[in-house]
């Protein structure tokens, strides 16, 4: 009697405690619903590539995704442009990058003998002991510096003569507006075009074969009378990618020459303007 009770198995205590159908659902694994299923059980890396491939794109995010390639190829055309803008002044020799330098230090002075003058100016008037006189010598004196830049006077001085010869019709009026606008920059006072006084209300149209200035057609080859400084006229035409190098890659042939005397004998009439009035009393 005392041998068949040493030899009982002790009872689990935990065995007591849980239902027999969950300790054997415990015991029994998990059957693979993809094999019952007929289909072959797929591995971690092949589960994780099938559920990023075929994409599954919302309309929203293929909208944001256009919206960022319109971004992106905008910033990548607006670099290209300035890498070409300053691609001249990269490839350029130190002599050229030199004499950019001078103009710009030509320019600044101009501006400062200007300045100079008008201070000159106000204190002859201040100091003067005839300052009526002086004040009318003045208005004379400025009366034919307006008279200049409106081109109802002729003018003569110092100066440089711009030939452009376009057998090819390849010069444009645009063109020969920059060409006014790097003379007028680098100090010009008086320009004549082909017969035609450059103001400040010049305007250039192209008509043809040929170009309009003021209404007034032109035929090359197209000739600029130019008064100023010849050593700072010549330099702002052949600055690297400037107007001289603009217009010989169409194919046109551009001289420049220096001369102690240019006349621009060209006028404009004098128009009483409509509508505006001095306003000094």
């Amino acid at each position: 009697m005392s041998k068949s009770n040493e030899d009982e198995v002790p009872e689990n205590p935990l065995r007591r405690e849980l239902p027999e159908e969950v300790s054997a659902a415990a015991e029994e694994p998990e059957p693979d619903t993809a094999e019952e299923n007929g289909e072959p059980s797929l591995s971690g890396r092949q589960r994780l590539a099938k559920g990023l491939w075929p994409p599954r794109v919302s309309r929203a995010q293929l909208i944001v995704a256009v919206l960022l390639f319109g971004l992106g190829f905008g910033l990548a055309v607006q670099v290209a442009s300035n890498s070409d803008g300053d691609s001249a002044l990269r490839g350029a020799r130190q002599e050229d990058l030199v004499r950019i330098l001078d103009e710009l230090d030509n320019r600044t002075q101009r501006l400062e003998d200007e300045k100079q003058g008008l201070e000159d100016q106000r204190t002859e008037l201040e100091n003067s002991s005839d300052q009526a006189e002086e004040a009318r010598k003045q208005t004379v004196e400025k009366e034919k510096q307006l008279g200049i830049l409106a081109g109802t006077v002729a003018a003569q001085g110092p100066g440089i003569t711009l030939t452009i010869d376009d057998t090819k019709g390849t010069v444009k009026a645009d063109m020969l507006l920059d060409a006014i606008q790097e003379l007028r920059a680098a100090g010009a006072e008086a320009i004549q075009v082909n017969g035609v006084r450059v103001v400040a209300g010049t305007y250039l149209a192209d008509s043809g074969s040929g170009v309009k200035v003021d209404g007034n057609k032109i035929t090359q080859p197209y000739r600029f009378k130019v008064i100023g400084k010849p050593q700072d006229l010549e330099p702002a035409l052949n600055i690297p990618g400037g107007v001289v190098q603009t217009l010989e890659k169409e194919q046109a042939t551009v001289t420049v020459d220096r001369s102690t005397k240019i006349v621009v004998g060209a006028l404009r009439p004098a128009e009483r303007p409509d509508y505006a009035r001095s306003s000094s009393r």
